[in-house]
């Protein structure tokens, strides 16, 4: 019997199984930049590494992040001048709040009956993050993976988070986006996988994660 729920952050409580860098080319398209997936992709991942040594990144919250990666990564555009990077912002940060209130009532519901958990890749200023996004109540620990000193899908990181809420892998499940983070690393340790992804998504061969979900609210009925 479940007692425990561990979740990702991004991608699974503010998106259906979508990750940052695609929703961020979707708002970046949309605000007058022209490159190709695969070129901005690479962009997005320098300017995630350049985020993690920002100077007081660590107390962040949630707008003030997406403020400072889109002025990092506008640095990077070779087409900034093209781009309205506060729209850019806007449209990233609009979408994910949408989809965290659509959330909330969900993990409420759940934070009645199981131990919840975040299990992050994260910059060392989840914290501030979540209580700006009035979900900080709803968790008993955060394992931010900059603080803790683990990374996903290094199981230490899961093991932090069970050992803080004192249960065992076999009484918890894992609720991510990302396969080869959230599944296989979870799935180490004996914990039950859910895979939150578009009907589209195939999973990489080998990795067959408990259940399967499109939305973030279908998870109620695979703890049932």
């Amino acid at each position: 019997m479940a007692e425990v729920v561990l979740f990702d952050f991004g991608g699974t409580l503010d998106a259906d199984g979508v990750h940052w860098s695609p929703r961020y080319y979707a708002a970046y398209r949309h605000s007058g930049g022209t490159l190709d997936f695969a070129a901005f992709d690479a962009l997005f991942k320098a300017s995630d590494a350049a985020m993690a040594r920002l100077p007081g990144v660590s107390g962040l919250g949630f707008r003030a992040t997406i403020d400072a990666q889109v002025q990092v990564l506008a640095a990077l555009l070779p087409d900034r001048d093209a781009v309205d990077a506060r729209a850019l912002a806007d449209r990233f940060h609009a979408d994910a709040v949408a989809a965290v209130r659509r959330n909330v009532p969900v993990l409420e519901r759940l934070a009645r009956r199981y131990r919840l958990a975040i299990v992050s890749n994260f910059t060392g200023n989840l914290e501030p993050c979540l209580e700006e996004l009035g979900l900080a109540r709803l968790f008993v620990s955060v394992s931010d993976s900059t603080l803790v000193g683990w990374s996903k899908p290094d199981a230490r990181i899961f093991a932090h988070a069970l050992a803080a809420l004192g249960a065992a892998p076999e009484v918890a499940w894992m609720v991510g986006d990302n396969v080869e983070a959230d599944i296989r690393g979870a799935a180490v340790l004996g914990i039950r996988t859910c895979w939150l992804a578009p009907a589209d998504r195939v999973p990489p061969a080998g990795v067959v994660p408990t259940a399967r979900i499109r939305e973030l609210p279908d998870i109620e009925r695979v703890l049932d």
